[in-house]
């Protein structure tokens, strides 16, 4: 149910985007690049030898192949960081397929094939959505002249954005970052659920929990 809620807030959110800053022709918007109102970092791989299964050292994400809904899967850890995202960064696929989407949970270090965008101006729900409607853009960059698509730094520094007044990218805020938040609490049940499921399933069928003598 919850995936079902947080998938309809995303839809709503994203409507919300281009209802503001698409559909209608605003005085207010200005033309700029996306290095205007956010900081990219592009992921470097640390040695594999620093990688672990165990929660030793720093989560880590090598690229889309992690990636959910909107939060990426927590799989490998490392001792030996190099490229840091911070909590709620935009995560972006870098290579082929270039322009796929998360979130990140927490502090993270990210791989060669991920980048990681920050709001400059304590605007990342606006940052997050106006990536989304950079998709088209963003889909030059697969295969263009070349197997397997790539974009780099530059290209996505210079990518052509069209910039609202400060009010308005406070009023979006004001709207979407709650819902957002919502969309990040509804995760963070369903991870809750899932650990109680994985701590007692197999006790339950082992038979280590008897459950025969509760009134249902």
């Amino acid at each position: 149910m919850r995936y079902v809620i947080n998938n309809n807030l995303e839809q709503q959110a994203q409507a919300i985007y281009q209802q503001m800053f698409t559909d209608k022709t605003d005085s207010n918007l200005k033309a700029g690049k996306l290095s205007d109102i956010a900081e990219i970092t592009m992921g470097q791989s640390p040695s594999g030898s620093s990688y672990n299964e165990d929660g030793i050292g720093t989560i880590f994400f090598q690229g889309r192949a992690e990636f959910g809904f909107r939060f990426p899967s927590i799989r490998l850890y490392t001792t030996e960081p190099k490229r840091m995202a911070c909590k709620n960064d935009t995560l972006m696929s870098v290579r082929a397929p270039v322009g796929d989407f998360n979130v990140a949970h927490k502090d993270c270090c990210i791989g060669r094939g991920l980048a990681a965008i920050h709001s400059k101006t304590n605007h990342q729900s606006f940052v997050h959505y106006t990536m989304f409607s950079l998709k088209k853009q963003l889909g030059v960059f697969n295969g263009e002249g070349t197997v397997f698509g790539s974009i780099n730094r530059n290209s996505l520094n210079e990518m052509p954005i069209l910039i609202p007044s400060d009010e308005k990218l406070d009023e979006f805020e004001g709207i979407v970052a709650p819902m957002d938040a919502v969309i990040r609490n509804n995760y963070d049940e369903i991870c809750r659920l899932e650990q109680i499921r994985d701590l007692l399933l197999p006790k339950l069928m082992s038979g280590e929990l008897d459950v025969s003598e509760i009134d249902l």
